[in-house]
């Protein structure tokens, strides 16, 4: 009995000195991976994940997938070869609510964007949306793009915000003029500010697109 418990004690002792030398190994191969993503040099990427890296590793920082990192440095190359990976996670989510689809609208990503629709991603989801992010970069093709695929044109962030409010505040007048005329509601206010898009612009010193706004407003009433 008492030799049992011996080589239990020894058992356990050599655990805990092996499980965090793995931890530790783990936490190398990613810090490894996520530097090779941001240089899209695919060989390192390749290498760590014939090694069983899991594909959707989190990196540390942000807590964003080597997908949504790839999507946010613009790595195409190590895109693919993530997108070609079994079980890979499309739809993951940072801690932000990011997704691989999102950081292509922002980063203007037409190809990446298309690639990732072909594959299934989500237009729509609770909260930020793809949408959001196109229209906060004034990227004209990716919102026609996914509004083509059913995009809520109203879609509200999580405080309420509208990609139309957002686009207003940030003086992207392309694309404000655009979600006005594929039929955004301008006359929606947030759920934190009270505010409609007209008056996010004239807040943001962008009087111009509160102009172009009212304008609008102006043109419908009169129907």
């Amino acid at each position: 009995m008492l030799n049992s418990r011996r080589r239990l004690l020894m058992v356990a002792a050599a655990l805990s000195l092996t499980i965090p030398a793995a931890f530790a190994a783990e936490d190398a191969r990613a810090v490894d991976f996520f530097r090779a993503i941001q240089l899209d040099n695919v060989g390192p990427i390749k290498r760590a994940l014939s090694q069983g890296l899991d594909p959707n590793v989190r990196e540390p920082e942000r807590g964003e997938t080597g997908l949504i990192v790839a999507m946010r440095y613009g790595a195409m190359n190590t895109f693919d070869l993530l997108l070609a990976q079994p079980g890979i996670q499309l739809e993951a989510r940072a801690p932000n609510g990011n997704t691989a689809l999102m950081m292509a609208a922002f980063r203007q990503n037409k190809s990446a964007v298309l690639t990732l629709l072909g594959k299934g991603a989500a237009v729509n989801q609770p909260g930020w949306t793809a949408l959001h992010y196109a229209a906060a970069s004034n990227s004209t093709d990716i919102i026609n793009l996914l509004l083509e695929r059913h995009a809520a044109i109203d879609a509200p962030s999580p405080s309420g915000l509208t990609p139309l409010m957002l686009a207003a505040r940030e003086g992207q007048e392309a694309a404000v003029q655009l979600l006005l005329e594929r039929g955004a509601d301008a006359t929606l206010k947030d759920g934190a500010y009270h505010q409609t898009a007209a008056e996010f612009a004239t807040k943001a010193d962008k009087p111009w697109i509160a102009e172009t706004i009212r304008k609008h407003l102006a043109s419908r009433a009169k129907r």
